[in-house]
């Protein structure tokens, strides 16, 4: 596609959410050589908001101002990290996914203040206060490591880490995601970076996709060249085993899939808020059909019950 008008990228104003929006950019360019791109940043109600998301519209508080400025074409093309989008079947009608790109690290990490000795959280001092916003870290945490206190924490990963530095968080460590502090530049700054099958990663952790208003072709036909196949099977496996659970911003829930030659595995769990229960499920198919495998895992945990924990009031961390 070559164009003497440049192609309109929407991105949110983070740094984590430029870093994202560059490299895609950076791969868009070398399959079009010739093509202009142009990003557009913008604060979303997810990133100005404190308090819990789903007082504000859960994970669509995050994209919503992306989807507006898309819809009303006031750009192209937009760039997202997985984990901010709702889930499928809570997502925006007249949007499509039109890339996914390479999938990044999956793990959790631990993050201490800036010079402190490095420890794990079986190490940590009973009652140490460790930031998240994640309702599966806060179950996984009150789960393994119920003598700790987990604290509700929002903002973007730089200024999180910042906070938790000068002290104004008031906390002892954060959990965050291994991937963004890669894409900072902060992978020192992990202490510990945790075991995904012990502690469970997010559905679509590590993941970034690039959207376009849902008929525009020519914008799908541009995006097309950059998806890497094996994240789009992975992200599709773990979309639907989302939306047959009909999960929302504040369930405490694990979807992770993994290739291996033909065979697409999708682990899937579901933790009471409190972490006093939890329920796992295994589903394996074929990779031409990652959704029929993540819809597998999904009732396998509905039949085991897992409506109950999925429904259960979440209490204050």
């Amino acid at each position: 596609m070559n164009t003497t008008c440049a192609v309109r990228v929407g991105s949110r104003n983070s740094a984590m959410a430029r870093w994202q929006a560059d490299w895609c950019v950076e791969l868009l360019s070398k399959a079009h050589p010739g093509t202009l791109f142009e990003i557009t940043t913008m604060a979303s109600q997810g990133d100005r908001y404190q308090g819990p998301l789903s007082r504000i519209g859960g994970k669509g508080a995050f994209v919503k101002a992306l989807d507006r400025a898309l819809q009303e074409g006031a750009v192209d093309l937009t760039v997202s990290c997985v984990k901010d989008l709702p889930g499928p079947h809570d997502r925006q009608p007249g949007v499509s996914i039109g890339a996914v790109l390479e999938r990044g690290d999956v793990r959790d990490a631990l993050v201490l203040p800036a010079g402190r000795p490095p420890l794990a959280l079986a190490e940590l001092p009973r009652g140490a206060r460790i930031g998240t916003s994640a309702p599966r870290r806060i179950a996984q945490l009150r789960q393994r490591h119920p003598r700790l206190e987990p604290v509700l924490v929002r903002g973007n990963t730089d200024t999180r880490i910042m906070r938790l530095d000068d002290g104004s968080a008031e906390l002892d460590a954060l959990l965050v995601a291994y991937a963004g502090l890669r894409r900072l530049g902060q992978a020192h700054r992990a202490t510990q970076v945790l075991d995904p099958g012990l502690w469970l990663p997010a559905s679509g952790a590590g993941m970034v996709v690039a959207e376009y208003r849902t008929g525009d072709t020519t914008i799908r036909d541009l995006l097309a060249p950059i998806t890497h196949p094996a994240t789009a099977t992975a992200l599709a496996a773990e979309r639907a085993t989302l939306a047959t659970l009909h999960g929302n911003c504040t369930t405490a829930a694990s979807v992770h899939a993994t290739l291996a030659g033909t065979a697409v595995t999708v682990h899937a769990a579901v933790f009471a808020p409190d972490g006093h229960a939890s329920l796992r499920a295994r589903a394996t198919g074929s990779v031409q059909q990652p959704e029929e495998v993540g819809r597998r895992a999904a009732e396998q945990l509905l039949h085991d019950g897992a409506a109950a924990l999925l429904h259960a009031l979440p209490s204050r961390p």
